[in-house]
């Protein structure tokens, strides 16, 4: 019995590209926003934002708008595996570049 949709296909490499591209462009231009709450949640609303695109995609390719077998739940959880390395990549790198005197303390303030 063969699999018509097996996990090594090159199409869910497209798959995790796509949703890792998207996390990170989302979360860069939520970063560049005047309003502070998108600053503050850029990675959450990058995720969210290309979990909605993934499943958009699905959503068309199960209407029949792009030449494809239909929706798949293996095309999903390769969207999922891509905004989830996109979200750690954007994490770690948050992390390693935060100025060394963040450390969610007040500043000391020197009288003299």
């Amino acid at each position: 019995m063969g699999d018509n949709d097996p996990w090594l296909a090159p199409d869910k490499l497209q798959h995790v590209l796509f949703c890792f591209s998207l996390t990170l462009i989302f979360s860069t231009l939520a970063t560049r926003t005047r309003h502070p709450f998108l600053r503050r949640h850029s990675i959450w609303f990058g995720s969210i934002l290309s979990l909605l695109a993934g499943a958009a995609k699905e959503f068309a390719d199960e209407l029949g708008f792009f030449r494809s077998a239909g929706a798949s739940a293996k095309d999903a959880v390769a969207d999922f595996v891509g905004v989830l390395i996109g979200s750690l990549v954007l994490y770690f790198v948050k992390y390693v570049t935060r100025p060394e005197n963040e450390t969610g303390r007040l500043k000391e303030v020197s009288m003299v």
